[in-house]
C-alpha cells in the first residue's frame, strides 16, 4: 500500500518514546507521531495520551526520501478542532485581514509621527539660525 501525504489511516501504537509514538500502519509500515502532533494542547508526558496497543486515526503529514513517515493525530481530527477555533475566534483569513489593517494603521501613524518630528526639527533649526544671524 502506498502511503500518501494527506491521507488518513487507522494504525496501532507499537512504541512510545519521550519525543513521540511509533504507529504501525496498514501494510506493515511504521510512522512516527511527534509529541507535538498528539494533541491540540501542550503534551508534557505522551503516556497520558497514548499507550502501546492503542488504535489511533492518523494523518500522513510527510514522507521523507529515506522512507520515514511523519504522522499527526491532532490533524486527523481536523473537523472538530476547526469548528472550535472558528466559533471561539477568527479564522485564518480574518487574522490576515486584521494583521493587514493593523499594519496599515501602524504605517499611517508612523508616517504622521515622522512628519511631525520633521516639522518640529525644521522649525527649531530655523529658529536657531534666525537668532544667530
Amino acid at each position: 500500500m502506498s502511503i500518501e501525504v494527506g491521507s488518513k489511516l487507522e494504525g496501532k501504537v507499537t512504541g512510545i518514546t519521550n519525543f513521540g509514538a511509533f504507529v504501525e500502519l496498514p501494510g506493515g509500515t511504521t510512522g512516527l507521531v511527534h509529541i507535538s502532533e498528539v494533541a491540540d494542547n501542550y503534551v508534557k508526558d505522551i503516556n497520558e495520551h497514548l499507550t502501546v496497543g492503542d488504535k489511533v486515526t492518523v494523518k500522513v503529514i510527510n514522507v521523507e526520501k529515506d522512507g520515514k513517515i511523519g504522522l499527526s493525530i491532532k490533524k486527523a481530527k481536523d473537523n472538530p478542532n476547526q469548528g472550535r477555533r472558528n466559533n471561539s475566534g477568527k479564522n485564518k483569513r480574518d487574522r490576515t485581514e486584521s494583521f493587514e489593517a493593523k499594519m496599515n494603521k501602524f504605517l499611517k501613524d508612523s508616517e504622521d509621527r515622522l512628519a511631525s518630528l520633521r516639522k518640529n526639527t525644521e522649525s527649531k533649526r530655523g529658529g536657531r539660525g534666525a537668532k544667530k544671524g
